[in-house]
C-alpha cells in the first residue's frame, strides 16, 4: 500500500515539473512557481513515506553529507529533479528502495535550489 502511495506522489510530482517546465516556456513565472512548489510538496511526502516505511539510518547517511547540488539555472534543476524523481519510479518498480529514496532525496534538493532562485529574483526586482 505504502509503495502505491511513494509511486503516485512521485509520479504526481513528475506531472507537476512538466507542468512547470511548460510554464517556463511560456515565461509564466507564477504558474511555474506554483508547480515546483507543487512538485516539492509531493517529493516531500514521498520522502516522509519512505521514512516511515524503512530506516534508511542503519545504512547511514554518508552520502547526503557529500551531495552537493550543482550551480544550475532553473530550468536544468528542473529536468535534474525530473530525471531523479522517474528513476526513483524504475527504483520502486524493481524494489530497490534505497535508491529511490536517495534519488528523490536528491531532486528534493533540485526542486528546493529553484525555489531560492525564484525567491532571489523575485527579492531583487523588489516583489
Amino acid at each position: 500500500m505504502k509503495h502505491e502511495k511513494m509511486m503516485s506522489a512521485i509520479e504526481s510530482a513528475i506531472k507537476n515539473l512538466e507542468n512547470s517546465m511548460k510554464a517556463l516556456v511560456n515565461r509564466d513565472e507564477k504558474e511555474t512557481l506554483n508547480h515546483v512548489w507543487h512538485a516539492a510538496a509531493d517529493s516531500e511526502y514521498a520522502l516522509f513515506l519512505f521514512s516511515i516505511m524503512h530506516q534508511e539510518e542503519s545504512e547511514g547517511s554518508s552520502w547526503k553529507s557529500s551531495f552537493h547540488v550543482k550551480q544550475v539555472e532553473i530550468g536544468p534543476a528542473l529536468a535534474l529533479a525530473q530525471e531523479l524523481l522517474e528513476e526513483a519510479i524504475k527504483n520502486i518498480e524493481a524494489n530497490e528502495l534505497n535508491e529511490a529514496y536517495k534519488k528523490t532525496w536528491m531532486a528534493q534538493r533540485y526542486l528546493l535550489e529553484a525555489q531560492q532562485i525564484f525567491e532571489k529574483r523575485q527579492r531583487a526586482e523588489g516583489r
